[in-house]
């Protein structure tokens, strides 16, 4: 008989990798992807840049650049992937609700298109000019 083992976050660590904890708290898809943005310098940690190897513990606060630039404050170390609705116990997010909503209210917001969804339909395209009208 084959038994599962279920791997259960750890409470007793103390510090774990940022390119871990960033992946562990869904902030990036692949463990990969993160230690990438470490690598451009797009992480930091309490205003250092940070590398994939450097450390996080309780209280750093760690800001990820992109379209805004997301901060997140880390409540607990965590160094294995946990469901969604249990990110609030690892992570504060202390990104400004204004800058959350300038970007969900910019016309390119709406207007970016997936990879690969082909072109625009003529209803997409009439879309798209009312809003730069």
């Amino acid at each position: 008989m084959i038994a599962t083992i279920l791997r259960m976050p750890e409470s007793s660590i103390s510090r774990v990798r940022v390119d871990k904890w960033l992946w562990a708290v869904r902030l990036f898809k692949t463990r990969s992807l993160a230690a990438e943005a470490c690598r451009g310098g797009r992480v930091t940690i309490d205003g250092q840049p940070a590398k994939a190897s450097r450390e996080v513990s309780i209280n750093n606060v760690v800001v990820v650049a992109g379209e805004v630039a997301r901060r997140f404050k880390v409540l607990q170390p965590l160094s294995v992937r946990v469901g969604a609705a249990r990110v609030r116990e690892y992570a504060e997010d202390q990104t400004p609700v204004y800058a959350l909503e300038r970007r969900e209210a910019s016309p390119e917001a709406f207007a970016a298109r997936p990879a690969g969804s082909g072109r625009p339909t003529k209803k997409d395209r009439r879309q798209i000019e009312r809003l730069f009208t």
